[in-house]
């Protein structure tokens, strides 16, 4: 029997509901907002991710799906490396939404000299190659958002106070959730951090794992986010980039502040957040559900060099993402869920078989009018057919019987009063929808 792959979910029924739930409140804050859909591809030439993400990040060196098409596979093999492909072969699927998307703004030109800012939003799939675990999937569903060209401030808090909010329309309760926040610092003063980093982390190469000493020469800042408990118990003591700002990054970072504060948004400033991705500059941020159990629900930061290392133009960015199924178990964790109940419909039953013909027409405009319907379609008795309109939740039944369509009616039934009562056919779904209503 063919099985799904270990680390990846069907959506159906409830959870598709959830999911579904989950992108329509981002459609309607996000819009408030004015930031638009967009949908980028599933697989993006290698580049695009390295570029962005880098190559000391565990996404790029031990997560990241490389995808090599049937023509390709055997020159591959033989040759025992990828050296040999071009750029537009070299494949992977999306392990996160920014990279693409800025890839996206590059290469369609979305924000051209002295034009406004492209404000986009995307709930999409990603793919990762990491043991499955609780939270942790190999296809996995985030909802993101991208803001490209904003370099003040107040995009900075706008993005956290936006996430915030989406989190309460979710149905967490504010004072179950911390967000934590920092400042990274930017091209003229990380350089200088970086090194201070690397050499904290040489003068302690003893006690650090091997993968903190190839990030020491690759990117040291990202020690401080090492899974390995000793290392960041000695990450602990490292130079923090928060005494290290210069003056620009200084002024951005407090502003962000005063407009966080101005806004009631509650927050934790931790010194040692870098986020897991490279590209991170000046703001960061991350929120976590307290007592859940699943870790970090979600976050994001400013990029003002990505769009740069993509091939574009000096344009600043800031975004986040938030993971689908992390905020299902931290929801229900804390005692709430996601799911939306399933929408009720009106079912269309006939007396006898002689009658089907007029349940197809009475479904057929029942549905023209927008009206959820359903009907029998495997021969079952009228009584039966009740019963399935119970498990359908349908609100109203149509019955069709001979006596009723002799005199040009339908009885309409009530399913929780079982009360009755009989309108004409051709008012029959002016009759249902006012009901419903």
């Amino acid at each position: 029997m063919a099985q799904k792959i270990q680390g990846t979910e069907d959506l159906f029924g409830g959870y598709m509901r959830a999911w579904q739930h989950m992108q329509d409140v981002a459609r309607e804050l996000f819009g408030a907002y004015g930031f638009d859909m967009i949908e980028t591809p599933a697989i993006e030439q290698v580049d695009t991710f390295v570029h962005g993400i880098g190559e000391s990040t565990d996404v790029v060196r031990k997560e990241m799906f490389r995808v090599v098409s049937g023509a390709l596979m055997e020159n591959l093999l033989a040759a025992g490396s990828e050296r040999g492909l071009k750029a537009k072969q070299r494949m992977a699927m999306r392990p996160e939404g920014t990279a693409g998307v800025v890839r996206s703004v590059v290469e369609n030109n979305l924000v051209p000299q002295g034009a406004a800012p492209a404000k986009l939003w995307y709930a999409e799939a990603m793919f990762r190659g990491e043991r499955p675990q609780k939270g942790r999937l190999r296809q996995f569903h985030q909802v993101g958002v991208e803001w490209l060209g904003a370099p003040d401030p107040a995009a900075d808090a706008e993005c956290i106070i936006m996430l915030m909010e989406f989190y309460k329309r979710l149905g967490f309760d504010p004072a179950r959730l911390r967000l934590s926040i920092n400042s990274m610092g930017d091209a003229a003063c990380r350089p200088a951090y970086r090194q201070m980093v690397r050499d904290f982390i040489l003068a302690h190469a003893d006690e650090m794992c091997e993968d903190c000493l190839e990030r020491a020469e690759i990117n040291p800042l990202r020690s401080f986010d090492c899974k390995n408990d000793h290392c960041r118990e000695v990450m602990a003591a490292a130079p923090l980039a928060k005494d290290n700002l210069c003056d620009d990054c200084r002024t951005h970072y407090e502003q962000v502040k005063r407009y966080l504060d101005a806004a009631g948004v509650a927050y934790v400033e931790d010194p040692t957040l870098v986020r897991g991705l490279d590209y991170y500059t000046r703001t960061v941020f991350e929120v976590e559900a307290l007592d859940a159990g699943v870790g970090a629900i979600g976050g994001g930061g400013r990029y003002d060099g990505l769009v740069e290392l993509e091939g574009g133009k000096p344009t600043p960015g800031i975004g986040f993402a938030v993971g689908f199924e992390r905020i299902a178990l931290a929801l229900a964790a804390q005692g709430g869920s996601l799911e939306t109940p399933e929408e009720g419909c009106v079912y269309v039953a006939c007396a006898s078989p002689e009658q089907r013909g007029a349940v197809f027409e009475a479904t057929l405009a029942l549905r023209q009018a927008g009206i959820r319907s359903e009907a029998d379609y495997q021969g079952r008795s009228l009584k039966s057919q009740f019963k399935q309109a119970d498990k359908c939740h349908a609100r109203l039944c149509v019955v069709l019987g001979e006596e009723e369509l002799a005199r040009g009616f339908a009885t309409l039934r009530d399913m929780e009063s079982h009360e009755q009562v009989q309108v004409p056919l051709p008012e029959l779904a002016p009759q249902v929808a006012s009901r419903i209503a």
